[in-house]
């Protein structure tokens, strides 16, 4: 069986795995990142054992990735930062997701009995 803080980095995966993968693709433009960064945020949360996600979609980068004259562009990891928080029976692991030699990357910070 696995430890409550293996089991709470499970959980941190998890959530990851929902907001990169149900998120990527969606249209985004500068004027919509902040109601798309608390979509993003309030779905999440509504997962057991979430207790903070932070959404920060980095508008210079949107700005910089519209190639076409439609005004959006598509949702990627490179455009955007994100941190939770999971709590599992008194184990707290705090995660971060950022580019890291061009590619996104989910990373643990803290595990915290």
């Amino acid at each position: 069986m696995p430890t409550d803080a293996q089991q709470a980095c499970f959980e941190a995966g998890i959530k990851f795995g929902s907001l990169y993968h149900q998120f990527a693709g969606t249209p985004v433009s500068p004027a919509s990142t902040g109601s798309l960064e608390t979509a993003m945020a309030e779905a999440i949360e509504n997962q057991p054992h979430c207790e903070s996600v932070s959404v920060d979609i980095l508008d210079d980068r949107v700005a910089d990735a519209i190639d076409h004259e439609e005004g959006y562009a598509e949702l990627t990891g490179s455009l955007m930062e994100v941190e939770m928080r999971i709590d599992y029976e008194g184990t707290t692991v705090r995660t971060r997701m950022a580019m890291a030699d061009g590619y996104p990357r989910m990373r643990l910070v803290a595990v915290e009995a």
